[in-house]
């Protein structure tokens, strides 16, 4: 059964090309007659400012005495290191494997009340585990319909916040507030999937068009776009943040798409600890690496990388960069391979040149 964002008449209206993200019909771009599409829409959030409907995003809340032990028992990192208000990036990996069954943000209330927000397609898995480890006196709820998700993006947000939401204007990364506009409560996290300075809004569904038309408006004002999930994606691209299906999976592990860093191998328990563990120690094996095109192809996901003939692995992503104006792809590849390899990807039968560079392919502004 397919969902729909309760912003759906308004996308359609604006002549947004849609797609299937996760059972949810999004927009991808919006119209290029009203200076849309990706590549204006991405350039936007790059320079100045966009608005994105990302309501197919999954929410989560948990709650009650024992909810903190209990999360911190599943999910990879350690959430005693945040304080309230506080966010925090982390995965759900597979017990037996280490695979990534999804990463997530979670969000600290308290102790004993947190809000967690999956990926569309892993909500009602993630939903699954937490409540098969949750003991009496948890309450477990799946929001995943009942509350919107939007995300203002770009170096520009920051003045729309302070014009909007004064009570939010100093909230440092990863961090939260409790606002209200309009008789509306709203949460809005300095958080995002772009590399920019940035925000995003949780919010109860009877508000909705009332918060999005405000932000709608400021950000045309601002000479802003609104803005589709491919943008998003050639977004995230440029930042080297990875996307579950494509450098996490139930494949791939954590340790294999650079992710070690959100693992708290010093925890008692999580999924999946101890194979990572195994995993950590081994020499070898592949990693995930960020390539550049030196010629004008352009990679796509599960094209072959090789070098002398050997195929080293595959391409997980794969885009043109509106900001670097060249393709970019990254590839889960020998992890031996240096920084500056030339490495070749089959571009359908068409050999296109690329060399490994450190990610991010563009320099993370998320603290400006």
């Amino acid at each position: 059964m397919t969902r729909y964002s309760p912003l759906h008449s308004f996308h359609l209206g604006v002549g947004a090309k849609m797609a299937n993200f996760g059972g949810w019909e999004m927009p991808i771009e919006y119209s290029t007659s009203d200076g849309g599409g990706v590549i204006a829409e991405h350039l936007s959030v790059r320079s100045n400012v966009g608005l994105f409907d990302v309501s197919h995003l999954g929410k989560i809340e948990v709650s009650g005495l024992g909810a903190l032990a209990l999360l911190n028992s599943i999910f990879t990192n350690d959430l005693t290191r945040i304080s309230d208000y506080q966010a925090q990036y982390t995965l759900l990996c597979e017990e037996l494997q280490g695979g990534v069954v999804d990463d997530l943000i979670i969000y600290r209330y308290s102790d004993e009340r947190f809000l967690l927000v999956p990926n569309a397609a892993n909500c009602q898995r993630v939903f699954e585990i937490v409540s098969d480890h949750a003991s009496d006196g948890i309450d477990i709820r799946n929001l995943h319909s009942d509350l919107a998700v939007f995300a203002l993006q770009g170096p520009s947000s920051s003045k729309i916040i302070e014009r909007l939401f004064p009570e939010a204007a100093e909230l440092q990364y990863m961090s939260f507030a409790s606002c209200s506009s309009a008789g509306v409560e709203i949460v809005i996290c300095r958080t995002g999937y772009t590399g920019e300075m940035g925000y995003e809004f949780i919010l109860p569904l009877a508000g909705v068009e009332l918060i999005w038309n405000l932000l709608e408006k400021e950000v045309r004002d601002q000479g802003g776009k609104i803005c589709g999930l491919g943008a998003r994606d050639t977004l995230r691209t440029e930042m080297g943040y990875s996307l579950h299906g494509h450098e996490i999976s139930l494949e791939i592990t954590p340790i294999e798409a650079g992710l070690s860093w959100a693992l708290a191998f010093n925890k008692e328990s999580f999924h999946g600890l101890e194979r990572l563990k195994e995993r950590r120690n081994q020499k070898g094996g592949k990693r995930v690496r960020a390539l550049r095109s030196l010629d004008r192809t352009i990679p796509r996901s599960g094209m072959d990388v090789s070098l002398g003939g050997e195929i080293l692995g595959q391409v997980t992503s794969g885009t043109f960069s509106p900001t670097l104006k060249c393709g970019i792809a990254l590839a889960l590849i020998d992890g031996n391979l240096k920084i500056g390899e030339k490495v070749i990807i089959d571009i359908r039968g068409r050999e296109g040149e690329y060399e490994i560079i450190k990610m991010p392919f563009v320099e993370s502004r998320v603290h400006l």
